[in-house]
């Protein structure tokens, strides 16, 4: 069993307390992995070096093409290292191979274009209307970044955040979550291989109450990032309040997925089912209501059926495994009380409902692939977010329905629109209160398209160039060139 140290200053070191936990392998059920139980002094030896680095180390004393370079590079490690990371988080959250091989190997990505991005990041001269005078703005770094990031992809997170800031000129501390530290610890090394001096990354493993609420409420830290629950997320945007950090928040979903009767059915069928099962319904994006026009119900829902029951539950390393484990035990038993919930609600259970047994199925924490019809918009189980394979059939009649019912729910991070009409794709995102819309695809991402949620969905964006400007400061310069000393000094210029 591997033992982990955290990563401060460039060096792996042991945790204050001289204190481990074990790292559950959801699949397998047994610990495989020690990860560092870090505290408030631990967070705080790391915020202190990140704030040394960026204020007075080489990061602020290397050029915007040199830190590019770096980031590239780190980049092109990643991409070598992608295999090796993936087996990392498949051990430590139990997702598919399949997924988080894909996303390692998206993951260079977000390096190699914010990387290409540092030395574009331009202030700009402004045409000011006062006589002999000549005024431009820069973009600053605000300071040390908190980064803490989900269990449901841990690298794919970092990427998000910890690019866009070291891109502004930031240096971070990420906290990773208890349940997958493992990779952020990993990928630490890979970042002082690339150049990325000592300081300037940071990892403090351990739990919310310690870890996380020590860097939360740290006076060295100057913005925060944070990718979890809407509850979890309130309690950090009111923690950071108290001292005015800046805050970017990526918060739950309840995303609504909806399909028009002139849609493509083979394509939109497949896409419901990648919305919601193919993540194991542990992604914020999922499409857990898909709201299905009532003249096609009857014979959209049979091939949703149809894909569903074809669905291969097991081992999350094997290929063919289409559907793994829930990554912890308070999440499968949320999950199930989830579904007992809508069946009290009078939601028909038309497909599974209950653990999943078998062959290859190990560590007690499979649920099958779930599908309610029947379903009502003020149900319970269509209204919070379940973080499982349950996915929420919902009809509708016309197309102000349809918008009516995707927009009554307290979160906004995505929706989904399968139609064959033009005018219908254009017209129907503007009317959906959701920071990403996808037509006739789903759970399409990309580093070049901000991402971000409305309402208690969160705060901010990540990805894109919009991403950066989370991470600066616009400072405004004045200088005067006027040869002549003011007629009155007490009224202003």
């Amino acid at each position: 069993m591997k033992t982990y140290q955290l990563y401060i200053n460039g060096q792996y070191v042991d945790p204050a307390n001289g204190e481990w936990f074990e790292s559950i392998d959801p699949y397998r059920g047994e610990a495989w992995a020690k990860i560092p139980r870090g505290t408030a002094a631990d967070a705080d030896k790391a915020v202190k070096a990140a704030n040394e680095a960026m204020w007075n180390g080489p990061w602020t004393k290397m050029t915007a093409s040199a830190r590019g370079k770096a980031m590239r590079k780190l980049g092109d490690l990643v991409a070598a290292n992608a295999e090796r990371l993936a087996e990392i988080e498949v051990r430590d959250n139990g997702k598919l191979m399949a997924e988080m091989l894909g996303q390692l190997r998206y993951h260079p990505e977000w390096w190699w274009y914010f990387g290409g991005l540092v030395d574009k990041l331009e202030g700009g001269l402004v045409p000011i209307d006062k006589a002999d005078t000549f005024a431009y703005t820069t973009h600053e770094p605000v300071g040390v970044v908190a980064a803490l990031t989900a269990w449901n992809s841990p690298l794919l997170f970092v990427a998000w955040k910890c690019a866009a800031a070291l891109a502004a000129g930031c240096a971070v501390v990420v906290k990773p979550s208890e349940f997958t530290s493992a990779s952020t610890l990993e990928f630490a090394a890979l970042t002082k291989e690339a150049g990325i001096p000592d300081g300037i990354f940071n990892v403090v493993t351990g739990f919310g109450p310690e870890a996380g609420s020590a860097l939360i409420s740290h006076p060295g830290v100057a913005k925060i990032t944070f990718t979890g629950s809407d509850t979890t997320g309130a309690k950090v945007y009111e923690t950071a309040a108290k001292s005015l950090k800046r805050v970017s928040l990526e918060l739950g979903g309840k995303s609504p997925n909806i399909v028009f009767e002139d849609a493509d059915l083979t394509a939109a069928a497949a896409g419901a089912i990648s919305g919601v099962f193919a993540a194991t319904g542990q992604t914020c994006i999922a499409g857990s209501r898909l709201l299905v026009q009532s003249s096609i119900k009857e014979k959209f829902v049979a091939r949703v059926l149809e894909l569903a029951k074809s669905a291969k539950i097991g081992d999350p390393m094997q290929a063919d495994t289409n559907v793994g484990p829930i990554t912890t035990p308070a999440q499968y038993k949320k999950v199930l009380d989830y579904i007992d919930i809508a069946k009290a609600e009078g939601a028909h259970c038309l497909l599974g409902g209950k653990p999943a047994s078998g062959d290859g199925i190990k560590g007690g924490q499979f649920v099958e692939p779930t599908i309610f019809t029947d379903v009502d918009n003020t149900m319970r189980i269509a209204r919070e977010e379940v973080f499982g394979p349950v996915l929420s059939i919902i009809s509708f009649d016309t197309e102000e329905d349809a918008i009516r019912i995707a927009n009554d729910t307290i979160y906004g991070l995505a929706a989904g629109i399968w139609t064959k009409d033009l005018a219908r794709a254009i017209r129907v995102p503007k009317l959906l209160r959701a920071g990403t819309v996808w037509v006739n695809t789903y759970r399409a991402i990309s580093y070049m398209m901000p991402f971000g949620g409305m309402k208690f969905s969160g705060v901010g964006r990540e990805s894109g160039i919009d991403a950066v400007r989370e991470y600066q400061e616009t400072k405004s310069v004045w200088i005067s060139t006027a040869t002549d000393v003011p007629a009155n000094p007490f009224v202003m210029r």
